[in-house]
């Protein structure tokens, strides 16, 4: 009877040893060596995963960066602070990073702009964009339906009166709702810049102006006023060179149309929404 009961208990136990002594061999033979910096570049990042990078993720970024094949600055949501600690590890010198924001290049809410039709169809702004350019008369602008909202991992885009709000202070420019856009009326373009023409119509100007209030008409003012060069008149709308304007507003106060927004003022309305 006891016999009975060693036997099996041995067996199993002796089992339990090989394989033990088994898995021990396996994980030192088959063992992935962890690059320390690799880990050490992985601890700086912010772990937004988003890809704004153009990696795939935070760990893929971080490998890339330790083996040369990406720039130390390269992360925009850990900006020039990540990137100085990334430089440090390295033992190099981090480049200045200019930080950027995601800028909605429409300010056609439903209070100044026209309608073609009632739309019924599900929330989101490609369905909507593919039946007849979306219900909006003018087929460049914003949908409002909050594609760009559920891309943001960092909520600094609203949706309100049909049209979108990026409230730049809190966007990191990862670009995701650039990407989520149908219209692609949303551009990273440097925080520094004050001024946008925030229209994406190429109507003619009549059309443009039957379809918004807001709308750039293409009449050439801005061009003339600007003592930098930075604005330049294509395809019936006008656009500013964020890295040539100077900030001067001049623009601002000829336009026709207020198709040019201060966007220092409309980032503090922003915020509050």
């Amino acid at each position: 009877m006891i016999q009975e009961i060693i036997m099996p208990a041995a067996v199993v136990g002796g089992l339990g040893i090989i394989f033990g002594v088994g898995l021990a061999y396996a994980s030192k033979k088959f063992e992935v060596k962890v690059d320390e910096t690799v880990a050490r570049i992985r601890e700086v990042l912010p772990g937004a995963n988003c890809g704004a990078c153009g990696q795939a993720g935070c760990d893929e970024f971080a490998e890339s960066v330790a083996a040369g094949n990406c720039k130390v600055n390269g992360c925009p949501v850990g900006g020039q602070e990540v990137a100085d600690k990334i430089a440090e590890i390295l033992g190099v010198e981090a480049e200045e990073v200019s930080p950027q924001t995601a800028r909605v290049m429409c300010r056609g809410s439903r209070t100044v702009s026209r309608t073609k039709f009632e739309y019924n169809g599900i929330e989101d702004c490609a369905a909507a964009a593919g039946l007849y350019g979306g219900p909006n008369a003018c087929t460049y602008g914003c949908v409002g339906m909050g594609n760009c909202v559920r891309a943001c991992a960092f909520d600094a885009i609203v949706i309100v009166n049909g049209l979108a709000w990026v409230a730049e202070s809190r966007c990191t420019a990862c670009g995701k709702c650039v990407a989520a856009c149908p219209k692609k009326i949303i551009k990273l373009v440097p925080k520094s810049s004050q001024y946008s023409v925030t229209c994406s119509s190429l109507d003619r100007g009549n059309i443009t102006r039957k379809n918004c209030d807001v709308g750039c008409i293409g009449c050439g003012r801005c061009v003339k006023v600007c003592p930098k060069s930075a604005i330049t008149l294509e395809n019936n709308l006008a656009r500013i060179d964020p890295y040539k304007c100077e900030n001067c507003g001049e623009c601002i106060k000829v336009c026709p149309t207020n198709a040019i927004s201060w966007i220092r003022c409309e980032d503090a309305v922003a915020n509050v929404l």
